[in-house]
């Protein structure tokens, strides 16, 4: 691929235009996202979500930053944690996508968490964060849709305090051959069709299918967070591998 060239799903688009066009798929998905991940995974991103906050060590006055977060899926799930611990806690929402911020915004009113969630647009290669702001840097099924990967794990890495931990969630490579073949049909012959139903939208979940697909497998991933910088990175391997939750130590 040429260096202005980065792929959009299966398709070839100029860097520059990348982060546009994502932003336009998730302006179009926006107040039914949750919904279409329900329907998609038959609710099983729930638990996936459930099992990534398990690797956040929870203290008192933890700082989080939750990039590619807006609708507060993975914020709410990090607050209700820290409440039932009785700690302190800050959480910075960002998103590329103001839609999807606005979403978050209006449940975090509803669940009266909007004093310890700060919703921030902002792109995930260009924090507009200090060095070292954070403890814990969280990222679920975002990453992927990032023009430039490489440069959003070393702002990961440039925002977190020494010792802090990077946590992300994000589809992955089902590894047995067969499960394979039928998560792929599933994919491309069924999730298209139900964003077609649900949002009249098929373009833009043909489109997520394909970007799952154009992501770098969990031993692939796993060098690229240590190129980033990160200490003691590992993975594991959720629903066969259909997706994974990685992790990694800035010392």
């Amino acid at each position: 691929m040429e260096n202005n060239k980065t792929h959009f799903g299966f398709k070839e688009v100029e860097r520059d235009q990348k982060s546009n066009l994502v932003k336009n798929i998730f302006s179009n998905v926006a107040k039914k996202y949750d919904l279409m991940n329900d329907l998609m995974s038959a609710g099983t991103h729930r638990l996936w979500k459930n099992n990534m906050i398990n690797y956040i060590d929870f203290f008192d006055n933890i700082q989080i930053i939750d990039v590619a977060g807006g609708t507060g899926d993975i914020a709410f799930r990090i607050a209700k944690k820290a409440q039932e611990k009785n700690l302190n806690y800050q959480i910075e929402v960002v998103d590329i996508n103001p839609q999807m911020l606005e979403v978050g915004r209006s449940r975090a009113v509803d669940l009266n968490l909007f004093s310890r969630l700060n919703f921030v647009e902002n792109d995930g290669e260009k924090l507009n964060f200090p060095d070292e702001s954070f403890d814990v840097f969280t990222i679920a099924f975002g990453i992927r849709n990032f023009t430039n990967i490489d440069k959003g794990l070393q702002e990961a890495h440039r925002v977190l305090k020494k010792g802090g931990k990077f946590i992300c969630l994000e589809f992955s490579k089902v590894e047995d051959i067969f499960l394979q073949k039928i998560y792929d049909t599933y994919s491309f012959r069924i999730i298209p069709k139900i964003g077609e139903v649900i949002l009249k939208d098929h373009d833009s979940y043909q489109y997520l299918v394909e970007s799952i697909r154009k992501f770098p497998d969990q031993k692939s991933f796993k060098k690229l967070i240590e190129n980033a910088g990160f200490s003691r990175v590992g993975y594991q391997n959720l629903t066969f591998g259909a997706c994974a939750i990685h992790w990694g130590f800035k010392e």
